[in-house]
């Protein structure tokens, strides 16, 4: 989509552009999505797995695909996928139904979305992948196991909290498990094989009780290897089943994982103990399967906690949907409907503080909305008859009665559908640990082989067969399946002490390599909050003002309320609020008797107030306000108001008796340490990007930063996804926004940070959540996951220690069970010591 086209469409993000702007032979719906064209260039070729924009996302979902056949999409949430071989077996699950023309899976969301015939339904589906052992369900039903009032957005963060509550609890029982059959089964280790062990190492007369004692023949030794065979054998299929279900999905799928690693590791520790038990030997390893199967699955049951603590450290956030609506009748009562029976046509009724049901057209009066939850544009917009209104936005002044659209949907419900869309083909980045696994894998069966067929041809079948089994306990580097897990939780463990809220491993990863940072600005490098941040009138006009506005529900006129004393507080002549000490128990009583009489009279228009306060007739609003009264505005006012609109901000004028007597400028301002966040990417080489719906002037404060590389301002949500899309060509792209707008430029980029005080849809589009939104945390955490780069890096190292140790040992005839023990506690130990270390320390 690179050029608009005569129906007027859009060139960036397929928009309305008929009533929009031309530019390079383009047609675009605004100068916004103009700007993003011609500063970033043509789109870059489609890739497989992020292709379309959320204008052809929406059509893609009700038509299939977008070729416009008959094909229909589905989503599915699937619990319990924990890597990318996941990913691959299910699409195969999927593919493999008759009737499925291809399918996407992310483990990264938990979704996979397939592309089938009208014959195939989501039972279908979800029956198919439930029965490969996995939990798949309808995206939609997450509702049904939730607070109905809260978005399918957020009820899917909530719903994978309570899932990964379960898994977490599961493991702990596993875990548990272990160690309590462990214990048993490591006793009689301590006691009595770790001595005989140590006898055959060293001379020391003592133990030569051990070393006699000691001995697995057929007069009572079967019955000893018996009891050790069961109680290891528990623990490896009821403790270690996570590790044998993974290690399953990998070969059915032949991309080994650590899973098969540690699985193959304590399958042929166990068989290697019966075989040489039942031979009368006493290097029995049982000990080894329990403490690999217990510490894998430890390390598991701790990165999935990691992950529930963070999970839960998200507070109940912003929803934006609503499944309700008031349709008006010609004749008779209203009726409270769901949003679903709406048709084109209708005519519904929204009342002052609710949020539009779906889009529509005012159809009666004017109201003033609050569309930043769709748009991003941070100041009130005042809406007359005829002019649209977006579905999600919220009716601040007035209340509206609205004319349902042709399609009867809410812009917001769109959106939820592209981050959906999104976050379904975003593809899990595969672990180290697991390409490591295969290129170590094939090398570790092939010694295998290698050494039981010499065996087999100078000592026999037993000795073959045992060194077969010997070679895959030496060789295979099990501890990679220790290391990453270990990694992975203590990281997102030490980026939640420093308010930063990581949801999965893949996060360190992509934010190690990233180019760009793209910034929404209201919510985000701005407070999205309206604050009164300049004041030009006498002390007793703004006392005036306050005690008009006080009876308005505005944003504006929350701020001048909470500027000036709209509690009925006396403002000093410098513009602030005496101190209550100072006005005396005596003056309670007539104060009480002000705020309430002082307001004679009270008339509230679309721009703005009035009304007679304190006797005098008191005026507040837009200049236009002031013109339609016939009210005397001199030409110094009038110039200030115009220089407060080049900063971005709202100038409104007050006065009294027919006559402006000051400016009060309204604005959203920037978050405190914005600067100095922007300066550290800078100085780690990262650019950054400003996009926002609001307008030019809005951004010119940004635009003045160094650090800034490009702003583009009075661009919608579509536009900033593909704003995005067209920034990935040129490296890797992280977003940081707060707003359900950002959601789709959230779950497009490579990487999506939202604030905590956001919405729920954009936390539940982004990857990373800041808590306390505090903006340096950003390169905190770019800090943290270079840092946990090198320890998993690390890590690594320590795990094949492992494998350095014994496989000389091998080579040399000491494959001692307790040296074997002794290079797991030394493997082990370091990988959980250097886990434990401040990440920034």
């Amino acid at each position: 989509m690179s050029d608009g086209d005569a129906t007027g469409e859009c060139a960036l993000c397929g928009g309305d552009a008929s009533g929009g702007v031309v530019a390079e032979g383009s047609h675009f719906c605004c100068s916004g999505c103009r700007d993003v064209h011609t500063t970033l260039g043509d789109p870059p070729e489609p890739d497989t797995a992020r292709s379309a924009t959320p204008g052809e996302e929406s059509v893609a979902e009700d038509t299939g695909n977008a070729d416009g056949d008959d094909r229909e999409r589905t989503f599915l949430r699937v619990d319990g996928m924990h890597s990318a071989t996941c990913e691959v077996f299910l699409e195969g699950i999927a593919e493999e139904l008759e009737g499925v023309h291809g399918a996407e899976a992310s483990y990264v969301t938990e979704t996979i979305r397939v592309d089938h015939a009208p014959a195939v339904t989501e039972e279908d589906l979800a029956d198919a992948l439930t029965g490969a052992g996995y939990r798949a369900y309808p995206r939609e039903a997450e509702l049904t196991e939730t607070d109905s009032r809260v978005s399918p957005a957020g009820a899917q963060r909530e719903v994978a909290v309570n899932t990964e509550r379960g898994l977490g609890d599961m493991l702990g029982y596993r875990y548990a498990a272990g160690i309590l059959f462990g214990t048993f089964l490591l006793l009689p280790y301590v006691a009595l094989l770790y001595p005989a062990h140590l006898a055959a190492l060293v001379d020391w007369g003592f133990l030569d009780i051990y070393s006699e004692a000691i001995t697995f023949d057929q007069r009572g030794g079967f019955g000893v290897i018996r009891l050790f065979a069961v109680v290891s054998g528990i623990v490896l299929v009821f403790t270690g089943w996570p590790l044998l279900q993974g290690a399953g999905v990998s070969l059915k799928t032949r991309r080994p994982d650590t899973n098969l690693l540690v699985a193959a590791t304590v399958i042929a520790a166990y068989l290697y103990s019966i075989v040489a038990g039942l031979a009368g030997r006493t290097d029995v390893l049982f000990d080894l399967t329990v403490v690999i199967a217990a510490a894998v699955v430890a390390a598991i049951f701790y990165e999935s906690l990691s992950k529930q603590r963070a999970m839960d450290r998200l507070t109940e956030l912003t929803v934006a949907q609503v499944d309700r609506a008031t349709r008006l009748h010609p004749e008779g009562p209203t009726e409270t409907v769901p949003v679903a029976e709406l048709a084109a046509g209708d005519r519904i009724l929204v009342r002052e503080g609710e949020r539009a049901p779906v889009d529509g057209t005012v159809a009666e009066d004017s109201c003033t909305v609050d569309e930043s939850v769709v748009t991003g544009e941070s100041l009130p917009v005042l809406k007359a008859t005829g002019d649209e209104v977006v579905g999600g936005s919220v009716i601040v002044d007035g209340g509206a009665v609205l004319d349902v659209g042709e399609t009867a949907e809410s812009s917001v419900d769109r959106l939820v559908a592209s981050v959906w869309e999104l976050q379904s083909a975003a593809h899990g980045v595969q672990q180290r640990a697991n390409r490591l696994t295969a290129l170590l894998l094939p090398g570790v069966a092939a010694l295998a082989v290698v050494a039981g067929v010499v065996g087999f041809v100078f000592a026999g079948p037993t000795r073959a067969l045992l060194a077969f089994l010997a070679t895959f306990v030496v060789a295979c580097p099990w501890g990679l399946g220790l290391a990453a897990p270990l990694s992975v939780a203590t990281s997102i463990e030490g980026a939640l002490r420093r308010g930063i809220v990581v949801f999965d491993e893949t996060v360190f990863e992509r934010l190690r390599e990233v180019d760009v940072v793209v910034f929404d600005k209201t919510g985000t490098l701005t407070t999205g909050e309206m604050h009164v941040v300049e004041a030009d009138a006498p002390a007793d006009l703004l006392a005036a003002t306050a005690r008009l506005e006080r009876r308005v529900s505005h944003p504006v006129a929350d701020a001048v309320v909470a500027a000036y004393g709209g509690d009925g507080s006396i403002p000093h002549a410098d513009g602030g609020v005496a101190d209550e000490r100072e006005r005396g128990d005596a003056a309670d009583e007539q104060d009480a008797t002000e705020r309430e009489g002082a307001v004679e009279s009270f008339e509230s228009y679309p721009d703005g107030v009035g009304g007679i306060v304190d006797g005098e007739a008191v005026l507040v609003g837009h200049p236009d306000r002031f013109d339609a009264e016939g009210w005397t505005v001199s030409e110094d006012l009038a110039g200030r108001v115009e220089r407060a609109r080049g900063f971005g901000r709202l100038p409104i004028l007050v006065g009294r008796a027919g006559r402006a007597e000051g400016v009060v400028v309204v604005g959203d301002e920037p978050r405190e340490g914005w600067d100095d966040a922007v300066t550290g990417l800078s100085e780690r080489g990262i650019d950054v990007v400003v996009l926002t719906g609001d307008d030019e002037a809005a951004t010119d404060y940004f635009r003045e930063h160094p650090g800034v590389t490009h702003v583009f301002a009075e661009v919608p949500p579509a536009g900033k996804t593909e704003a995005v899309r067209r920034l990935q060509d040129a490296g890797e792209v992280t977003m940081v926004g707060d707003g359900t707008n950002d959601a789709p430029a959230l779950a497009r980029a490579d990487l999506g940070i939202s604030l905590g005080s956001g919405t729920a849809i954009a936390s539940d589009a982004a990857d990373l959540v800041i808590v306390d939104d505090d903006l340096a945390a950003i390169g905190r955490a770019i800090d943290l996951a270079r840092a946990a780069g090198r320890r998993l890096a690390w890590n690594t190292r320590f795990a094949l220690l492992y494998n350095v140790l014994t496989i000389p040992l091998a080579l040399v005839g000491l494959l001692n069970p307790l040296l074997v023990m002794g290079a797991v506690a030394v493997s082990g130990g370091l990988v959980g010591a250097n886990s434990a270390r401040d990440l920034l320390a």
